[in-house]
């Protein structure tokens, strides 16, 4: 595909280019989790690829002589697991009408609900014009290749304005951020709660105590190995109790260790000396933000996945001044724990007129309900004030 003079290019994996050359794309604000390091280890160690379901054919846009102008995430799916947007209901209507919506074509980061830039361009090219290249591109993509329909997750709201243009329809999703007003230690966080969730929050806290729990923080730059076995034989076991599979290997958790240290922040803790849970945070210092990714245990304590995947992650936060820290999707018992609701969209092309039409009727029927539901939402705002700092 040409056009003026930018070739529109699929590749089948990452390490068919440079990790300078895709790296280049990336913005200030891009985040840890559109580096290189971070895409690349997903396709190495196998957790997309092959029988995944997640087959890679990330988008490029390049001039005549090669260069890359731009990219764009993306995989061809199978099915909806890792999405954290769901839109199983829109697969069995394709079922149930004899059409088939998988595979389908979806430009996010696999297993990450987190908001960042899905339109790549390089800082020299313009930006406009590359964006609108990529989506025309991606469109081409899933009518040459009788795909169902192109779906963009949590793209920057600057980019939501392009894909609309281009027939995108939107869609909301509510998530749970704390944000740091500034807090010197927990309790002046806590002091800023209303007094239900202070007590509540400290209820917990206590019970937690008074196992002897202890913590040590461990900085990416110095785990070890043998850390990042543990964490992984939590992150596994939580996995096996819920009678699922885990979406990540452990040759990709050591591997990330390796390639990208300095997002990573090990939180395990001890119980008389011995290790029995784990949670895993993703730094991100130059934007000021951490992301809860996984924990796990291997000895259940009540209210130490509370403790070990928010009160110690935001103390962490606290210490080091991080803004904002975004504890996962979904989860409405995170604003007992002081996060508030923040909301993100993404966007969806729907090939088949007839159903985007369809969904077209649904996404304005959802988007009320998910306007009320904010509303609803911020009635019980854990804060004192709801007034949060920029």
């Amino acid at each position: 595909m040409i056009q003026n003079a930018i070739q529109l290019r699929v590749i089948h994996s990452l390490s068919e280019i440079s990790e300078v050359d895709w790296n280049a794309l990336l913005a200030l604000d891009a985040g840890p989790f559109l580096k290189y390091a971070f895409l690349n280890t997903l396709e190495k160690s196998g957790c997309v690829g092959g029988k995944t379901g997640w087959q890679v054919a990330h988008l490029l846009a390049e001039d005549a002589e090669s260069r890359l102008l731009g990219a764009m995430p993306l995989y061809l799916k199978q099915h909806s697991y890792g999405e954290f947007v769901f839109d199983w209901a829109w697969a069995q209507a394709y079922e149930q009408n004899n059409m088939t919506y998988y595979p389908k074509a979806l430009s996010a980061i696999p297993f990450t609900p987190v908001r960042g830039p899905r339109l790549l361009v390089s800082p020299t090219s313009d930006q406009s014009e590359i964006q609108e290249i990529l989506i025309a591109g991606l469109k081409a993509l899933v009518t040459q290749n009788a795909l169902s329909s192109a779906h963009v997750l949590f793209p920057e709201n600057r980019e939501l304005e392009e894909l609309q243009k281009q027939g995108f329809m939107l869609r909301d999703s509510v998530q749970f951020h704390w944000h740091n007003q500034g807090y010197q230690d927990f309790e002046q966080f806590l002091q800023a709660l209303t007094m239900k969730r202070r007590k509540n929050i400290r209820r917990e806290r206590a019970s937690v105590a008074s196992q002897l729990i202890t913590y040590r923080h461990v900085s990416g730059a110095i785990a070890t190995a043998d850390d990042w076995a543990f964490f992984y034989r939590c992150y596994e076991n939580t996995y096996i109790e819920h009678h699922s599979s885990p979406y990540l290997t452990e040759e990709c958790i050591q591997m990330l260790g390796t390639s990208m240290p300095e997002n990573l922040h090990l939180i395990i803790a001890y119980r008389n000396e011995i290790a029995i849970a784990s949670s895993l945070l993703v730094v991100d210092q130059l934007n000021s933000k951490a992301y809860g990714r996984y924990w796990g245990a291997i000895e259940h304590i009540p209210c130490l996945h509370f403790e070990l995947a928010y009160y110690q992650a935001i103390e962490y936060c606290i210490k080091e001044g991080i803004a904002i820290f975004e504890g996962g999707a979904q989860g409405e018992h995170k604003m007992a724990r002081g996060f508030l609701p923040t909301t993100l969209q993404s966007a969806h092309w729907i090939a088949d007129p007839g159903f985007a039409g369809a969904v077209k009727r649904f996404l304005e029927r959802e988007h009320e309900g998910m306007a009320a539901y904010v509303d609803e939402l911020e009635q019980h705002i854990p804060l004192k004030s709801s007034k949060v700092l920029a």
